[in-house]
């Protein structure tokens, strides 16, 4: 899947850049990443997510992350950069995937109810051309509100989060579940923390700013 349009071959080999894919096919890392306004493409890693024994979520996080860019960088011949990202939720040292449904979802919302609950959210970025791998795992610790039944009910039949670690959306109707949040990137919580991301790609050789200053931009107000 191709998000937008590769422009990167016309001004001659000096300016080439590699080609960047997202090895997800998550709708909220695939419209994070378009903040920063480079093409790529779309790739599913297919990665068993099943944790190892005695795997924590922070560990388990970060190895999913590697894994994802890893499985799609071995499907690709050209030069490319692949970014994979995992998210796992932590209640009580628990880990919490995704709900997959109404059932489990409102387990888990009643289970955080008036607790702190800490996701975990990995980025790894690999480009085998060069040899460059590298990763790193963030943490967002938030702290559910005291929530009724007919609350976890409401948000959940209004917002259908069952394809989220922990059964919420912060970006959305999910923010009014919650007292804090703690974070040092603002996207992080959402499934891909551009702050890291960013650092990964111009450590890789793909500066977005670099890229954007050599390709023809439209200004968002023509």
């Amino acid at each position: 899947m191709s998000v937008l349009a590769h422009p990167f071959s016309s001004a001659g080999p000096s300016t080439l850049w590699p080609r960047l894919i997202l090895g997800s096919t998550s709708r909220y890392r695939r419209e994070l990443l378009e903040r920063l306004r480079l093409p790529f493409d779309v790739m599913a890693s297919q990665v068993d997510e099943t944790p190892l024994a005695a795997e924590s979520p922070a560990a388990l996080s970060l190895r999913l992350a590697h894994a994802k860019a890893a499985a799609v960088a071995q499907m690709c011949v050209d030069d490319v950069v692949v970014i994979g990202s995992d998210q796992v939720a932590e209640l009580a040292g628990q880990p919490m995937g995704k709900p997959g449904g109404f059932e489990r979802a409102f387990a888990q919302l009643r289970a955080m109810s008036g607790q702190s609950v800490v996701f975990h959210t990995s980025v790894a970025v690999h480009r085998p051309k060069t040899g460059f791998l590298a990763g790193c795992h963030g943490e967002v610790r938030v702290r559910f509100r005291a929530l009724s039944d007919r609350d976890i009910t409401t948000y959940l039949r209004l917002d259908e989060p069952y394809d989220c670690a922990g059964s919420a959306r912060c970006e959305t109707l999910g923010i009014a579940l919650l007292e804090a949040i703690d974070s040092d990137d603002p996207t992080m919580l959402i499934g891909l923390p551009l702050i890291r991301t960013s650092e990964l790609l111009r450590q890789a050789g793909l500066d977005p700013l670099a890229v954007l200053a050599q390709t023809p931009q439209r200004s968002q107000h023509e």
